[in-house]
């Protein structure tokens, strides 16, 4: 066994206080998410994904968060992915974001449903074009003999569009995951963490704060 038990830091940066924090998740959470963004972080929006496959085993993922709002968090994939046909079985998922460096994270909990094809397509034609041809030279998630397979089908790809309009795959596209749940945790000394969790009761979000 390796023992990490040495391995330990007191989280000392700030307080998080549910009488002074929004009244909506997501008024605090874009407080919070330009705090990080202002610290120059390598991805400043990247988060884990979670989802449930049809015999009940979770499964992470890390995605990209490409827009917010109050209807929820949006993010882009390939709809036959193993995350596509889990969320085709099972629409319930989760989000993590993790802030570390200003000692927070943040979990949602919610349900994802598929966006417009008008708002894929806008922002599938705002991507990079390497990243457009990516989306249609990869089966995601489906067994490839080697990496040269797919670098020919990207080639394939690249000749078949040459320098036309690349159309959008009527397997990709976004998802939103509308939240019913938002906890938000700020570190705190001897472990006496500050967590203030948002439930969603009817239309309005109710919050409290949770023990450690």
């Amino acid at each position: 066994m390796t023992d990490l038990f040495d391995i330990r830091r007191e989280y000392t940066q700030g307080h998080l206080d549910e009488k002074t924090a929004a009244d909506h998740p997501l008024t605090q959470f874009h407080a919070w998410f330009e705090e990080f963004r202002a610290t120059a972080p390598l991805e400043p929006t990247v988060m884990v994904l979670g989802s449930v496959d049809a015999s009940g085993q979770p499964w992470q993922r890390i995605v990209l968060l490409k827009s917010y709002d109050e209807q929820g968090f949006v993010f882009f994939t390939n709809y036959e992915s193993h995350k596509g046909q889990q969320f085709a079985a099972n629409p319930k998922a989760s989000l993590l974001f993790s802030w570390l460096g200003l000692e927070r994270q943040v979990q949602v909990q919610g349900t994802v449903s598929r966006i417009s094809r008008e708002e894929s397509a806008e922002y599938f034609h705002s991507r990079p074009l390497e990243s457009q041809l990516g989306a249609w030279a990869s089966r995601q998630s489906r067994p490839l003999p080697d990496r040269a397979t797919l670098e020919a089908r990207f080639a394939e790809v690249k000749a078949e569009y040459g320098d036309g309009e690349i159309p959008l795959p009527d397997y990709w596209g976004g998802y939103r995951l509308t939240p019913a749940r938002v906890e938000f945790w700020q570190g705190g000394a001897a472990r006496l963490h500050d967590r203030v969790e948002y439930s969603l009761t009817g239309h309005s979000w109710q919050k409290q704060r949770l023990n450690p």
